[in-house]
């Protein structure tokens, strides 16, 4: 799953996967609990996928930092800010 990729290498990065995975637990009961499908589709996207994709997009700052700065050393190029 390439959402979770940004926290696999963390120090908390167990722990925060299993929050994760509580979470859109918690997200997928409450998406069956809508009355139609639409609504639960998009409780399911809205309450479940897209906070966790902006969460691990800002937590993994740092490691794409430090990817752009060794592809940047393998290279022998100046790092890009």
């Amino acid at each position: 799953m390439f959402i979770f990729e940004s926290v696999k290498n963390t120090i908390f990065g167990k722990k925060m996967l299993i929050v994760a995975v509580a979470w859109l637990y918690v997200t997928v009961l409450m998406a069956f609990t809508e009355p139609t499908v639409v609504a639960g589709i998009m409780t399911f996207l809205f309450y479940g996928v897209l906070p966790l994709g902006i969460l691990f997009y800002l937590t993994g700052g740092k490691r794409r930092k430090r990817k752009r700065a060794a592809e940047a050393a393998r290279r022998d190029e100046p790092p890009t800010v």
